[in-house]
C-alpha cells in the first residue's frame, strides 16, 4: 500500500479532523502547526498569533481508495472559503484557510479545485483559501489530537459556534 499526506488548515483543527476521520482510505488525521517561523511550537504559542503558524491537519490516506482531489472537495465543504481572516468563531492568521501541497501535482489538483469552486457560482464572495507550499508541520500536544472523541461535548459546542449552520446553508443540497 502506498501512503500519501495532504495537509489542510481550515480554522480550529479540533473541527477539522472528525470529517476526515472516518472517510474510507483515511489511514491517520493529525492536528498540529505548520507555515510558522519557530521550531516545534506549543499549543499556546501558535494561540498567542506570535509563531506564524497556522492551525492544521495532516492527513495520511491510500491513494488507491481515496483520491487527493476527494480530500479536497471534503476540505471545501468544512470552512468558509470567502474568510481570509480565521474561520467561523476563530478569528487571527492561525485559522486562516490554506492548502498546503507538497508537489506540483497537489498544486494542479488543489488550483483546478479552487477555480471549480469559484465558478459554481455557489459563493457570491471570492474564493480566497490560499494554495502554499508544504512546510514543517508539528505535532499538537496529545490533548488536541481526536479531540471530537476525547471531549464531545466541547466538539459539539465548537461545531455549533457557527461551522455545522454554515455547512448547512452552503452544501446541503
Amino acid at each position: 500500500m502506498s501512503i500519501e499526506t495532504a495537509i489542510f488548515a481550515g480554522g480550529c483543527f479540533w473541527c477539522m479532523v472528525q470529517p476526515f476521520d472516518t472517510y474510507p482510505g483515511i489511514i491517520k488525521v493529525e492536528s498540529g502547526y505548520t507555515g510558522g517561523h519557530v521550531p516545534n511550537p506549543s499549543y499556546q504559542q501558535v494561540k498567542s498569533g506570535t509563531t506564524g503558524h497556522t492551525e492544521a491537519i495532516r492527513i495520511s490516506f491510500d491513494p488507491a481508495v481515496v483520491s487527493y482531489d476527494d480530500l479536497v472537495s471534503i476540505y471545501w465543504q468544512q470552512t468558509d472559503p470567502t474568510d481570509a481572516m480565521g474561520q467561523f468563531q476563530d478569528r487571527g492568521d492561525n485559522y486562516r484557510p490554506v492548502i498546503f501541497v507538497k508537489d506540483q501535482e497537489q498544486r494542479r489538483i488543489a488550483e483546478a479545485s479552487k477555480k471549480r469552486l469559484a465558478e459554481s457560482g455557489r459563493f457570491a464572495e471570492p474564493i480566497v483559501t490560499q494554495i502554499e507550499a508544504a512546510q514543517p508541520f508539528y505535532l499538537a500536544e496529545d490533548g488536541h489530537q481526536q479531540f471530537y472523541k476525547k471531549n464531545p461535548e466541547r466538539f459539539a459546542a465548537e461545531e455549533a459556534a457557527g461551522r455545522a449552520q454554515f455547512r448547512q446553508e452552503h452544501w446541503t443540497e
